[in-house]
């Protein structure tokens, strides 16, 4: 029996983090060139620090003249990410900031590996394991403290955006510590919010009286009682953010990106690649799928496993794991899986129509929890699979 009584805390950082910021550009260069071609290939990495924004990596169109007009277009699409998130710092600023790009095009090695020809199918981008997870403790069915601490940094951007409160910086981070009674989230034992604020004389008392309005906003009521404890910028001034604060990365924010430590992680970052990548694709096909069995009220909990070898279009294995709250056995629900999904590279992408321009708005606040979308963003978060995984069990 798992501990029913705890303690658990996660952390969610804003779209202008560091490593946010690089995360943005990344899918930003991905989404340009999927706009272009469906099946562009992009596997692109960004690094920022102070007055300064590298971009590299691989990328790949059919139409040659169009690959070289779409890599001069590499900085202006830079700059555009860091005007909306909101830099205007001396030393990182959208228009001033230099911007070297150094992608480059596709490996023809490992182009050779993915493409279908002749009698082989299309196969994995790179070898690799992917989770997926969901949990009824929230009505997103993910895990309250990620999905909470993104909601906090969400609404402030939205305030610092519109307007409301113009004294807020882009660079933030939350995290909560929640506590679980019975298994089942209540309340929370602290509360940590650090962000940026553009005007020196602001204490961090004066923060706190801006921010926690919006926090009691966004939290279930009750949640927050005499005994919680609130660290608000408790380094005191945080004027000096961004990647002018500290140096930033593409892919460093993979457990804020995905269940803030609730559940496992394969290792492989998001952002940047293309959905032939199944460090991409195969992540979101593993919480579609979970979601999926968690939502059939097959389980509370629920944990899937994918695993691919690069070259190879077939999953390798295929594990679930009900956590102990499963009304259908593991090995039952693994069997299903494939009967109701084909798991392949490009019957992930068909499924969940990834082959769109849908990736930049995930660069922050979490690729999943998020409600389906229209254009098919966070398609992978549609419970369309309930009913066949029903009749497959």
């Amino acid at each position: 029996m798992s501990r029913q009584n705890y303690i658990f805390t996660s952390e969610s950082v804003s779209e202008g983090h560091p490593d946010k910021v690089c995360d943005r550009i990344s899918d930003a260069v991905l989404d340009a060139f999927l706009t272009e071609e469906p099946e562009a290939r992009v596997a692109c990495e960004t690094f920022a620090t102070t007055n300064r924004v590298v971009i590299g990596g691989e990328v790949g169109l059919s139409n040659k003249d169009k690959l070289r007009e779409y890599m001069g277009r590499i900085e202006e699409i830079a700059r555009a990410c860091i005007k909306d998130i909101g830099y205007e710092q001396d030393k990182f600023h959208h228009e001033t900031v230099e911007v070297t790009n150094l992608l480059h095009e596709q490996s023809a090695h490992i182009a050779q590996g993915v493409d279908a020809s002749g009698e082989k199918d299309e196969g994995a981008g790179d070898q690799g394991i992917m989770f997926g997870y969901a949990t009824t403790e929230t009505p997103t069915l993910m895990p309250a403290p990620i999905q909470y601490s993104h909601a906090i940094l969400r609404r402030l951007a939205e305030v610092r955006k519109n307007g409301t409160e113009p004294a807020l910086g882009p660079d933030a981070k939350s995290q909560l510590s929640v506590i679980y009674r019975d298994g089942k989230p209540v309340g929370v034992s602290s509360i940590v919010l650090s962000t940026q604020h553009l005007d020196e004389a602001l204490t961090s008392a004066d923060i706190r009286a801006i921010v926690e309005p919006y926090i009691r906003e966004v939290l279930p009521e009750g949640w927050i009682g005499a005994d919680t404890v609130w660290h608000v910028n408790p380094t005191g001034k945080f004027v000096i953010g961004g990647p002018d604060g500290d140096a930033g990365l593409t892919g460093r924010k993979i457990i804020v990106d995905t269940y803030g430590g609730a559940a496992p992680h394969g290792g492989g970052a998001f952002s940047g690649k293309d959905p032939t990548k199944v460090d991409r694709s195969a992540a979101y096909a593993a919480r579609y799928l979970a979601k999926n069995v968690v939502a059939a009220g097959m389980a509370e909990k629920c944990t899937i496993q994918l695993s691919y070898a690069i070259g190879v279009s077939a999953p390798l294995s295929i594990y679930a794991d009900t956590h102990g709250t499963g009304t259908v056995a593991d090995a039952e629900i693994e069997a299903a899986i494939p009967k109701v999904m084909n798991l392949t590279p490009r019957g992930i992408r068909t499924h969940l129509s990834l082959n769109k321009p849908i990736y930049q708005r995930t660069a922050a606040y979490g690729h999943f929890g998020r409600d389906p979308e229209a254009d098919g963003g966070f398609s992978w978060e549609r419970t369309d699979l309930v009913e066949a995984l029903k009749k497959a069990v």
